[in-house]
C-alpha cells in the first residue's frame, strides 16, 4: 500500500504548492487592484477572496482527471531527467559570468 502512493507524492507536492503559490498571486493582486479603487483596502476580505478560490480551483485541478494526469506525467517525466552534477552547474555559471563580463566591455568599448 505504501508502494502505492510513493510515485504519487511529487504529484501532490505539485498540486499543493502550486495551490500556495496561486493564493499569494490573488492576493498580490487582489490587494494591488482593490487599492488601486480605494485608499484603504481591505485586508481581511482579500485573504478571504483569495484563500477560498485558491482552495477552489486547486480542488477542482485536483479532482480532474485531465489535469491530474497531465501532473502526473509530467513528474513521471521529471524523474527520466539527468540532471547536472553541482560541478558542471558550478562550472556554466563561471562561463557566464566571465562572457557576461567580456561582453559588457566590449559594448562598452564600442560606445566610446
Amino acid at each position: 500500500m505504501a508502494q502505492e502512493n510513493a510515485p504519487n507524492k511529487p504529484v501532490h507536492l505539485i498540486f499543493f504548492f502550486g495551490g500556495i503559490l496561486l493564493f499569494y498571486l490573488l492576493q498580490w493582486t487582489s490587494d494591488w487592484l482593490w487599492g488601486y479603487f480605494t485608499r484603504f483596502p481591505s485586508e481581511f476580505y482579500i485573504t478571504l477572496f483569495a484563500s477560498v478560490t485558491a482552495f477552489t480551483v486547486t480542488f477542482w485541478a485536483y479532482r480532474s482527471n485531465k489535469v491530474y494526469t497531465l501532473v502526473f506525467e509530467v513528474a513521471a517525466e521529471l524523474k527520466k531527467v539527468t540532471w547536472p552534477t553541482m560541478k558542471d552547474v558550478r562550472m556554466a555559471t563561471i562561463m557566464v559570468i566571465i562572457m557576461t563580463i567580456i561582453s559588457s566591455k566590449l559594448g562598452l568599448g564600442l560606445l566610446h
